[in-house]
């Protein structure tokens, strides 16, 4: 498997090339900004050579200690649930360790874990039973 590329902002890396109107239209989702403002900053990756890539090997190409502490994952889950979750992978503390969350919720995610105002695991542990994120004040 080829090195991932690098990004100067957070990776969204689609695994999954099942439909190309989904990778745009999820694209477009994570770029609207929330309520008051915020956006994610993310690039997205959409290369055929990491179709079906799993969480094992993506632990591999971004080893612990490495520039990427976390990366956002496209994969058939986002695609096939109406909700569109991007699964989202530890790749620093508990490397492997993921959850899901919706769209609209991913720039909170992204800018709190890209300057370490919060923990992977603050996150992960305030998911619905579902799995998935959906931000704090849905709780």
């Amino acid at each position: 498997m080829k090195p991932l590329p690098k990004t100067d902002h957070s990776l969204l890396l689609r695994t999954n090339f099942s439909e190309g109107a989904g990778w745009t239209a999820l694209c477009e989702a994570i770029r609207r900004p929330s309520e008051d403002g915020f956006t994610a900053s993310i690039d997205g990756v959409s290369d055929p050579d990491y179709d079906a890539l799993t969480i094992e090997q993506l632990v591999v190409l971004c080893p612990k200690g490495g520039d990427r502490r976390f990366a956002f994952i496209a994969d058939t889950s986002t695609f096939t649930d109406s909700e569109r979750p991007i699964l989202v992978v530890d790749l620093n503390d508990e490397p492997g360790r993921t959850f899901r969350v919706i769209p609209s919720e991913i720039w909170g995610v992204e800018n709190n874990l890209s300057i370490a105002n919060m923990d992977f695991r603050e996150f992960a542990e305030c998911v619905d039973p579902d799995g998935v994120f959906r931000g704090f004040s849905q709780r």
